[in-house]
């Protein structure tokens, strides 16, 4: 029996794993059909597009803008000792468009908006306003879960090309004010060096952890227990889940386009 213990406690959370990607993956399949089929919810999508990147422009701005100073300021650092600081602006401008813009932005997201959707609807819920939704004959998922995940979807690319441009001038004013480089010259490596593939696959990138950002959100609160603890469970775990799957998505992703 003590030997079998382990077994059958490792066999439990494998089966609680994949029961939770299968609600996940139903959740997901369920949200994606109501996109394509009305009644859409215009008032309610203006909103969360607000709600989600609008007010999201400051954290995101100042997030990108210090990332790229102390970047530029590693890259120098970590140059001189091969005699290889003139590479900073090259590094810098593909470090924060192809991987630290959209990933952090994604990760400021997800603790902004999926933090804030999860305890929204898991509140609702608790209060019983879903199943007031339910009773006016209105699907909560279109209602509540559509406009939101459409509206981060569509938002967090401009959030990353946002952060990318940014990013890559805060890169620039330590490198000019700091390191000593060539305004016109740091900014002619940059533009020089960047690819369209680089551009596009950031804001790919953003449009997918928009996406798993506000799915994440709704989830965890259309499934939270009742009472204060399960929202802030729910709270948690939808942070937690959305920042894990964000930087899952970006490994793929970064595989798919790079990888040769």
């Amino acid at each position: 029996m003590k030997l079998t213990a382990p077994l059958a406690a490792l066999g439990r959370a494998v089966l609680a794993l994949v029961a939770a990607i299968g609600r996940v993956s139903i959740f997901t399949a369920n949200t994606l059909s109501h996109i394509v089929r009305g009644p859409f919810y215009v008032r309610e999508l203006l909103g969360s597009i607000i709600q989600i990147g609008y007010f999201s422009l400051p954290v995101v701005g100042l997030t990108a803008f210090f990332t790229g100073g102390a970047l530029a300021l590693q890259i120098f650092a970590g140059g001189a000792r091969f005699n290889a600081e003139a590479v900073v602006p090259q590094i810098v401008a593909i470090g924060m468009v192809r991987e630290l813009g959209p990933v952090l932005v994604g990760l400021m997201i997800a603790a902004r908006v999926t933090s804030s959707v999860a305890a929204e609807i898991a509140t609702m819920k608790v209060t019983e306003q879903i199943d007031a939704l339910v009773t006016l004959s209105t699907n909560p998922t279109k209602y509540l879960t559509v406009p939101r995940v459409v509206a981060a979807t569509l938002v967090m690319p401009i959030l990353v090309g946002v952060g990318d441009i940014i990013g890559v001038f805060g890169g620039y004013l330590v490198s000019t004010q700091r390191l000593g480089f060539n305004a016109s010259a740091y900014l002619q490596n940059t533009v020089d060096f960047l690819e369209f593939t680089d551009i596009s696959s950031s804001l790919l990138k953003g449009a997918v952890f928009g996406f798993i950002a506000a799915l994440m959100g709704c989830y965890y609160g259309m499934n939270s227990a009742r009472g204060a603890q399960g929202v802030g469970q729910a709270t948690k775990a939808a942070v937690v889940a959305a920042a894990v799957l964000i930087l899952a998505a970006n490994f793929v992703l970064t595989e798919v386009f790079f990888s040769a």
